[in-house]
């Protein structure tokens, strides 16, 4: 085991981010200079924790932490496994390349960005270490809060309206969350994750159906947080109104959602779940080709290439969770591949479409002709290679992420079906992009040349979106390395007895008679 340096390094993605927030409004609430040297500096910082608690679950070992060392399932408990410390690490290094992305000039457009980008990475690594059912509604929340206000950056009617529309879709997911929360804990007794893993099986049959629609309302909202059709109607104007940095950070919002089912529905209502096993599985691959063909369509009718990267979120979404909704080996390794590919490509094609828009003055993002852009070769080969990468052709890891996806699909049930629809909505999102491409990079409306705007402060978007889609090429690079690591966290995932053998003695600190198994 990769020993970490003291046991409270767990807990460090929620706490810097918090602090660091606090300090940036306390501290330096004017100084926007020095707001952004704490911000650059402090998620440079998390990037670093993030890799030294990748290396030290890289052994296998479920790692529990129990905050304030009062024990589960009375106190909180994080947990540290291949899983939480991959999804944090991913959330790392998107924050920092939206962080650098923002400092050349979207952080003067609205007031406390980076504090609140600070709460949405507390927000995010939370809702990816906890143990607990109950905070995980808590972080979803934090991060919710500061989505909203982040969402609503440089104001402006659309946004208004938008977020109006994303706060209330989220608090009926909210509360969907509190019911399901109740139910569960009126049936078992608990939320800690591990502890209901060894106590949903024992419930009585009177109270099958309570807990069966306890699980169900989870798995609602956590569909509503992927997008999963047919509750995927706000992500579109949700993410089209947000500005681009931070649509490139909402990425991650859909993947908490994709996370929790994966998490919730293997470890607690899994095979081991008695009269609710498996209550998931029926119902998570059917939406997810619904998700797939709506996504598809709306790529191929977008008129504007922000419509364009929210509808090819919609379609990501569909791939994932039809990998994760098979529930086995193969899938999950396979979707954790997509997962990684998915969330780095679609970062990368929204700060572009910024940088697009920026550049294009009144035509925005417009899929229409205008007069030469200003490095327009430049910005035609990364929309190239963008369009690559969401569209899953090769080189780059979305054709690897596909393979994956279809190997995994290959003997499963119905599997002709999801073999057609994936590849039938490839070809579409394909034709979508190469007719956005054609549409904006090929052909020119008479006029003057867009002037250029100099300046070594624009040249660091460009370099992050080039960084950024340079990743999704290392991921194909190292496909095999990186298989490998899924393959490995896919297997600990599917071990929940280890899970629960791993945190039972915080749990029986707290109550020696009620060990799980």
């Amino acid at each position: 085991m990769t020993p970490l340096p003291f046991t409270g390094l767990i807990v460090m993605p929620i706490v810097l981010p918090a602090l660091t927030a606090a300090v940036l409004v306390l501290a330096f609430r004017y100084r926007l200079d020095l707001q952004r040297i704490v911000s650059v500096g402090a998620a440079a910082l998390l990037l670093a924790v993030a890799i030294a608690l990748y290396a030290s679950a890289r052994d296998g070992d479920v790692q529990p932490y129990a905050l304030g060392n009062w024990p589960a399932p009375f106190g909180i408990t994080l947990v540290l496994d291949r899983l939480s410390a991959t999804m944090v690490l991913l959330t790392a290094l998107v924050g920092l390349a939206v962080t650098l992305y923002a400092i050349t000039g979207w952080d003067r457009r609205g007031r406390h960005f980076h504090p609140l980008l600070q709460f949405q990475l507390m927000g995010l690594s939370g809702a990816f270490l906890t143990g607990d059912v109950f905070n995980l509604f808590v972080f979803f929340e934090v991060m919710l809060i500061a989505s909203y206000a982040l969402m609503l950056h440089g104001g402006g009617a659309r946004r208004l309206k938008a977020g109006l529309t994303y706060v209330a879709i989220n608090l009926i997911g909210s509360t969907l969350f509190l019911f399901a929360v109740g139910v569960i804990y009126a049936v078992t007794g608990t939320l800690n994750m591990a502890d209901l893993a060894a106590k949903v099986a024992t419930v009585a049959p009177a109270d099958e159906a309570l807990l069966r629609t306890g699980a169900l309302l989870l798995l609602l909202v956590f569909a509503l947080k992927a997008a999963l059709v047919p509750l995927h109607w706000w992500l579109p104007g949700a993410y089209a109104a947000a500005p681009g940095p931070v649509a490139a950070m909402f990425m991650l919002m859909t993947k908490v959602g994709a996370y929790a089912i994966l998490r919730v529905y293997t470890l607690v209502f899994g095979v081991d779940a008695g009269a609710v096993a498996n209550v998931a599985s029926p119902w998570v691959v059917p939406a997810a080709l619904l998700t797939l063909a709506l996504g598809a369509a709306g790529v191929l009718a977008s008129r504007s290439l922000t419509a364009l990267a929210c509808f090819s979120v919609v379609w990501s979404m569909g791939s994932l969770l039809t990998a994760f909704g098979l529930f086995d080996f193969g899938g999950i390794a396979a979707g954790l591949y997509y997962l990684l590919h998915s969330t780095l490509a679609g970062a990368a094609l929204f700060l572009l479409v910024d940088l697009v828009a920026g550049v294009r003055d009144g035509a925005a993002d417009r899929i229409v002709p205008t007069p030469a852009l200003p490095q327009g070769a430049l910005f035609a080969g990364l929309f190239f290679v963008a369009g690559i990468a969401v569209a899953g052709l090769p080189p780059l890891s979305g054709f690897v992420g596909k393979l994956l996806l279809l190997d995994a699909t290959g003997s499963a049930p119905g599997a002709a079906v999801i073999w057609t629809v994936v590849l039938a909505t490839s070809l579409a999102v394909i034709l979508g992009f190469a007719r956005a491409g054609s549409t904006l990079f090929w052909k020119t409306a008479p006029g003057p040349a867009v002037p250029a705007r100099p300046g070594r402060a624009a040249m660091l978007p460009t370099v992050v979106c080039i960084a950024v889609l340079g990743a999704t090429a290392l991921l194909a690079a190292f496909a095999g390395p990186v298989t490998a690591e899924l393959d490995a966290t896919a297997r600990q995932l599917l071990d929940t007895a280890a899970y629960r053998r791993a945190v039972a003695p915080v749990q029986s600190a707290a109550m020696p008679s009620g060990g799980t198994p």
